[in-house]
């Protein structure tokens, strides 16, 4: 009886959890894009401060780290931050026009922790009433069942005593009179 109930409860946790994947990943898409819109404006920027002298990107960010402590800080800042566009702009194209299923097949593209973070706090969870959010659910109350019941079928096999189960098979055997 025990058993049953954590089951469902866990299936039932999966199930509220999982659902709320479709539109938790909509939130972070929308992030996504407005991340890599502000950073292609700094880099578009910065590429223009170096045409503006002559300078190719990679030639400015070189003239920047000869330039004292303050440039190398700035040089090393910057190449980040043209890394990080490059990157999220790569994970923005993977997942722009693809639908909650593409996207939990795509979620290694999700994996910026500031965007996920921001989209976390803002997140508010709700009842989906979409068709996937209901297969999410479904998916996710499998799932939560399915690791409590194997759970407790593995550990109940660990420690059940050899000597029990030949007992029950005995008592359950038609007896001859």
């Amino acid at each position: 009886m025990i058993l049953r109930v954590l089951t469902l409860a866990a299936g039932l946790t999966g199930a509220a959890g999982l659902s709320q994947f479709p539109a938790f990943s909509q939130q972070y898409q929308q992030r996504l894009g407005g991340a890599v819109d502000e950073l292609t404006r700094v880099v578009a920027q910065f590429d223009r401060d170096a045409a503006s002298v002559g300078l190719d990107r990679d030639a400015a960010l070189t003239e920047l780290e000869s330039g004292g402590a303050f440039g190398a800080a700035r040089a090393a800042s910057m190449s980040e931050t043209i890394a990080r566009h490059a990157r999220l702009q790569a994970d923005l194209a993977a997942l722009e026009g693809a639908g909650p299923f593409m996207r939990a097949r795509l979620a290694a593209h999700m994996g910026d922790r500031d965007i996920a973070a921001r989209a976390w706090a803002a997140y508010e969870p709700s009842v989906p009433a979409t068709f996937e959010g209901a297969v999410f659910a479904g998916t996710g109350f499998f799932g939560g069942w399915a690791f409590v019941a194997g759970l407790a079928g593995l550990l109940g096999g660990l420690f059940r005593r050899p000597g029990r189960r030949l007992s029950r098979q005995a008592a359950m055997a038609p007896r001859n009179s």
